[in-house]
């Protein structure tokens, strides 16, 4: 039996995983980061993107997160995001409006904190639509 370690995902809203897993490969700011059992303790800024857990029995599932707050301890992990949901709870249609909305207020451009929120609104929208499309692409097969 593989060894495993303690993982946490929490929202703002609610938890939205918390059981054992193999590994988890979080979207750090300087990169993706593996973590497995035993890792030594580290405390990581992450950015919005895909949260991959491989869980006891090999399976792999995959958190969206808007960013946040890695912690890992010797036998728990923890992330702490504003908003956290299972990549199958998605909604492509909200994803590509949030892109829209996002693309064009970076168009105009008004000042440089709505730029700034728009940039990050647009970055969480397409990470969205790249989980969808990878979803998609691995329930047909391809």
């Amino acid at each position: 039996m593989a060894m495993t370690m303690k993982l946490n995902i929490v929202s703002a809203e609610k938890e939205i995983f918390s059981n054992l897993a193999e590994m988890v490969v979080v979207p750090g700011t300087q990169g993706d980061l593996g973590i497995l059992p035993q890792h030594t303790q580290l405390l990581s800024s992450l950015k919005a993107g895909e949260v991959i857990i491989t869980d006891q029995g090999g399976e792999k599932e995959s958190i969206y997160i808007s960013g946040g707050i890695l912690e890992v301890q010797p036998h728990v992990v923890t992330i702490l995001s504003d908003t956290a949901m299972r990549a199958s709870d998605l909604d492509e249609a909200s994803a590509q409006q949030a892109k829209e909305r996002a693309e064009n207020i970076l168009g105009e451009q008004e000042s440089e904190i709505n730029f700034a929120k728009a940039e990050a609104q647009l970055a969480e929208a397409v990470v969205q639509l790249k989980m969808i499309e990878k979803m998609r692409k691995q329930q047909s097969g391809h």
